[in-house]
């Protein structure tokens, strides 16, 4: 009897010990949010190196559009398109909220532009505009992006739009989603290396990728960042390092900066866990080439008949045939294929020595650049930047789309609907902000507070509802380093509020809206407002 109890103790002490194992081997990311997800594969042999929650239902946010560069290096490679081809931008396109590019109906786009305004900027017009153009509306397009995420295994994958903003039906999982970084690569190798740019520049305007880890962490070569508020913040990572290669996700961090710390942490704990061997596991993508066209495949075609009158033409060689490319087998791609000309026969080539131009010319690589400094104010407010005539032009702009705007100034005495013309600003003197703009640049740091304000341009579908905006500033960071310090400045007023830019077109001018977003009610703005302005900040509140 005593043996018995003594086994029986032995096994109770062995199932504590295996759950204490298990729950001090579980990240503290997955105990503490349930919305985290994560998964490190060994590219080389396909092994799953670590998993969390790797299997369950997530919204993939903005990692939608490495499936739309996908499909778009699919139509490059098939010769539909060409990196110079145009992309024409529609009203509904030009209207996808932030992040964007700020893209006008009936302007165009060249599809090189556009590959890397997804890649850096994660532009929602644009990934709107690449559908249009090449599905014809977004769900068609939505479409073949859920067919070739089954052709690819993504099993759990489906997907409503090629932009990521927010749709219940539109899910994944981070097995998924590390599925598709290991095929992009292997299926489409010389296109991939547009993850790696850094930095681009359209329109006199540069861009810096969301990917923070790119330069800064050693081997890094890519891929996308990700974040709606149902999701949290995501990252696609892809790694190569002293002969080991992996691709890891990690999905519905809390913040920016918690999210970048967890993939740092999976690379720095199972990278030198992956093969140095060759590449062993089976191919993700392959390709099936068929003949372009064939017009006679016989091996004694028939020869048409002699001219009446005249004597047939003595036959030499081989039989004409016109256009014959046989079969190729099914094999990895390793780089895109000649563009072909639907319909007219043999392949037309993109001389190697182009592709090489274009390709060095749009991206730059991540070790020979220095890493990117968080961005502070370039040049001082002017007066245009807080003016009322800005503001009112900004105001016109949204009241020809919506027929009407509704503003409240914080001592208002009861709300109603205005016309345009009618707001009222309370400026602060310029001079004011442009010292509040060098103070916060010079005390900032990055917490993860900071993290927050600065994914405003990686941001969520705002839902209409009270927002109070303190400027409009000439540059994106003038914008977020100006609610940067009204966030600190104000304290509790502010607390649980989103900050969020946006470009806006005034008298020919881009200006960039700084405003807090996610009040409830008038009220909670009004209060808001007030706190801004004995902070000496000049606000207003507006329901959009």
């Amino acid at each position: 009897m005593r043996i018995l109890q003594n086994a029986r103790a032995i096994g109770r002490a062995a199932k504590i010990l295996t759950l204490g194992v298990l729950l001090f081997s579980v990240p503290a990311t997955a105990l503490a949010n349930p919305k985290y997800a994560g998964i490190v594969v060994d590219a080389k042999t396909g092994k799953t190196l670590y998993s969390s929650s790797a299997d369950s239902y997530r919204y993939p946010a903005s990692l939608t559009k490495i499936m739309t560069l996908y499909v778009v290096f699919e139509e490059l490679e098939a010769g539909r398109l060409t990196l110079d081809s145009r992309l024409k931008v529609s009203k509904y396109a030009s209207g996808r909220p932030p992040s964007k590019l700020g893209l006008k109906p009936g302007e165009t786009i060249k599809v090189k532009d556009a590959i890397l305004a997804l890649v850096t900027k994660s532009a929602n017009d644009v990934a709107s505009v690449i559908a249009e153009n090449i599905g014809g509306s977004e769900r068609t397009f939505a479409e073949r992006m859920t067919r070739t995420a089954r052709q690819l295994g993504m099993s759990k994958t489906t997907f409503k739009n090629p932009h990521g903003l927010p749709d219940s039906g539109q899910r994944t999982t981070a097995r998924d989603m590390a599925t598709l970084g290991r095929a992009i690569q292997e299926r489409f190798p010389s296109y991939y290396g547009y993850f790696k740019t850094r930095a681009y520049k359209y329109k006199g305007r540069t861009y810096g990728n969301h990917n923070k880890l790119l330069g800064r962490v050693k081997g890094v070569d890519g891929i996308k960042t990700g974040y709606i508020r149902a999701s949290g913040f995501n990252l696609v990572t892809s790694v190569n390092r002293d002969g080991r290669h992996i691709v890891a996700v990690v999905m519905g961090g809390k913040t920016g900066a918690s999210r970048n710390a967890q993939m740092t942490k999976l690379i720095n704990n199972y990278l030198s866990k992956a093969s140095r061997g060759p590449k062993t596991a089976p191919a993700i993508a392959v390709r099936d080439i068929a003949p372009t066209f064939v017009a006679a495949a016989l091996e004694n075609p028939p020869l048409p008949a002699a001219k009446p009158g005249s004597e047939p033409a003595p036959a030499a060689g081989t039989p004409m045939v016109l256009a014959f490319n046989p079969p190729a087998t099914a094999s990895v791609v390793p780089m895109p294929a000649p563009a072909t000309v639907p319909g007219f026969g043999d392949a037309v080539p993109l001389p190697p020595k182009m592709i090489k131009q274009r390709l060095d010319s749009s991206f730059a690589v991540a070790n020979s650049l220095p890493p990117i400094p968080p961005e502070s104010p370039d040049a001082p407010l002017t007066t245009n930047s807080i003016s009322e005539t800005a503001l009112r032009q900004a105001a016109r702009d949204k009241a020809a789309r919506t027929g009407s705007l509704q503003v409240a100034s914080a001592s208002a005495q009861p709300f109603k609907t205005v016309n345009v013309e009618t707001i009222r600003v309370d400026p602060t003197p310029v001079a004011t902000i442009s010292a509040q703009i060098a103070e916060a640049a010079e005390n900032a740091t990055e917490t993860e507070e900071d993290s927050v304000t600065v994914a405003t341009s990686d941001t969520r579908d705002i839902e209409p509802g009270w927002q109070v905006q303190i400027a409009a500033a000439e540059t994106e960071g003038q914008a977020i380093t100006m609610l940067k310090n009204a966030k600190a400045r104000t304290g509790a007023a502010l607390r649980g509020r989103s900050p969020y830019t946006e470009p806006v077109e005034a008298n020919g001018q881009t200006l960039y809206r700084a405003r807090f977003v996610g009040f409830e009610t008038k009220s909670a703005a009004w209060n808001a407002c007030k706190s801004l302005k004995s902070a000496k900040y000049a606000c207003f509140a507006i329901y959009q």
